[in-house]
């Protein structure tokens, strides 16, 4: 397995109401443009795929990938000219989320705001449905 091209943050949402849309995942502005700048000069990826994994204190941790082909079970989110995949694995627990990129003095990281998440460690970096 290949290693992550960038560090995630999870954040649990509380009781936001879900919008209905068309796509699993929303993508921020700033999460676009920085998934323009990850994939410039890069044109044998179409996108970066998002996944989960068992990790961490808390159970899941979400990964993020460069990716060259869609996969069968892939879920495709295309927004402003950028594509990102979810593993089948992840869609369900990615369902009205939406994937931000937020840059400090000290971090920078993509961090994904989700109304599902019923807890996360201190960290943030894992959560549970």
């Amino acid at each position: 397995m290949s290693a992550s091209i960038a560090r995630a943050t999870v954040k649990a949402v509380s009781r936001r109401k879900i919008l209905p849309t068309r796509a699993a995942l929303t993508l921020t502005p700033s999460a676009v443009n920085k998934i323009k700048v990850l994939l410039q000069g890069k044109p044998e990826y179409i996108g970066l795929k998002v996944g989960v994994r068992t990790r961490g204190c808390n159970g899941l941790t979400y990964t993020l990938d460069y990716t060259k082909q869609k996969d069968n079970s892939d879920e495709e989110v295309l927004q402003d000219g950028v594509r990102v995949f979810i593993e089948k694995k992840a869609q369900l627990t990615l369902l009205g989320t939406e994937m931000d990129f937020v840059e400090t003095k000290l971090s920078s990281e993509f961090v994904f705001n989700n109304p599902n998440i019923k807890g996360t460690c201190g960290c943030g970096e894992s959560f549970n449905i």
